[in-house]
């Protein structure tokens, strides 16, 4: 299910339109599989009473958790990682909802991790950091971190103008206006600093 086109703020457009990655169904998908397994095996022990309470134990857990994997399904279908035209937008919940707004004049920096295992399954960690309250928030099980770093860099550049190849000393100093606004240093901290990189 794509994200609604009516939560968009006019003259806004979708560059990205992501739900995680579908290893979030790894974990639930092998219980439920281990567990469908294990009621046919329980199926052919001999009669009476002990095979009937495994396998009722059996069906109990595996009932518990078809629960948990719809949830999975239905979680992963209202989670949405957006790049817009204006902003990063990640949403996510079934009935109660949570969300996270970045406007894209606001994006520091953009990093990404991912471990072996994750970058043969196209999958990581994002991490943003803005110059707003949070500073920095980390989205998880996104398809092809890498891609959507440069593709974030490069809506940042059309919407600001900004290279996204700034040189080091231009971004060093925009990551110290940005701990200045958020009062993470104070203006005579930041002069200092700037007169530093300045020379």
């Amino acid at each position: 299910m794509p994200y609604p086109q009516r939560l968009l703020n006019r003259g806004e457009h979708i560059n990205l339109d992501l739900h995680p990655h579908w290893v979030v169904f790894v974990k639930p998908g092998s219980v439920v599989v281990i567990l469908l397994a294990l009621v046919v095996y329980a199926q052919q022990l001999g009669d009476g009473w002990f095979k009937t309470g495994v396998v009722r134990v059996l069906l109990v857990a595996l009932l518990l958790a078809l629960i948990g994997l719809v949830t999975v399904v239905l979680r992963w279908s209202r989670t949405y990682f957006v790049v817009t035209s204006q902003r990063v937008i990640f949403r996510e919940g079934v009935l109660a909802r949570r969300g996270v707004e970045i406007p894209l004049e606001r994006v520091n920096n953009v990093n990404f991790a991912q471990s072996i295992l994750e970058r043969m399954l196209g999958a990581g960690d994002l991490l943003i950091e803005s110059a707003s309250e949070d500073g920095q928030q980390l989205f998880g099980d996104i398809r092809n971190p890498e891609q959507v770093q440069n593709m974030i860099h490069e809506a940042i550049h059309a919407r600001t103008g900004k290279s996204a190849d700034a040189s080091p000393v231009v971004a060093q100093l925009e990551r110290l206006e940005a701990m200045l606004h958020r009062g993470s240093i104070t203006q005579s901290e930041f002069d200092e600093q700037k007169r530093k990189l300045l020379g």
